[in-house]
């Protein structure tokens, strides 16, 4: 069983389809006996997926800065709610609790945490799996940018590889399973 950290939304003004994606990873994440590890906040995508965890029996833990407490509502049902000082130490405390990270739909704030452990796997600082979930090509653009990046020189064909896409949740879940 694997803790798996997921990156996502925390924004209310989203369609409702990624917050049912959430949901859906949530109750598979359960169903496999892993353990969440998350942002910490309790509404939209991340509050879906915690709660959906929750329900399946999986054992979840959120981290969150001080500052973001009031803004985005911490997920007080985590089994484990851990509140930081900085961002950086929320990002320090993700990567040493987690297995596995899975982006999922997101704002800067997602993209910002993809690219950190990205970029440290893809360098060597870990060797964790760092997977896109994009079931309706979400990332298709940022995807083209990237590889227009190996293309010109700016990204190793071997970094683009470090980031796997899968487009289901069942795809994501036989890669993680599979090791």
């Amino acid at each position: 069983m694997a803790a798996i950290c997921v990156f996502c939304s925390s924004s209310e003004q989203i369609d409702p389809k990624y917050v049912l994606l959430a949901e859906e990873l949530g109750t598979r994440l359960a169903a496999g006996g892993h353990t969440l590890v998350s942002g910490g906040a309790r509404v939209s995508m991340m509050g879906a997926v915690a709660r959906a965890a929750r329900a399946g029996g999986a054992r979840t833990l959120g981290i969150m800065p001080q500052v973001l407490i009031d803004i985005e509502i911490g997920d007080v049902e985590s089994d484990e709610l851990i509140i930081v000082d900085t961002m950086r130490e929320r990002k320090r405390l993700m990567d040493e609790r987690s297995d596995v990270f899975v982006t999922l739909p997101g704002g800067i704030g997602t993209f910002e945490e993809l690219f950190e452990v990205w970029t440290a796997g893809s360098i060597g600082h870990h060797r964790k799996p760092v997977f896109l979930l994009e079931p309706d090509g979400f990332y298709d653009p940022l995807w083209a940018y990237l590889e227009s990046l190996v293309d010109k020189g700016f990204v190793r064909q071997h970094a683009l590889n470090y980031l796997q896409r899968v487009s289901t949740v069942d795809e994501l879940f036989a890669a993680v399973e599979a090791g």
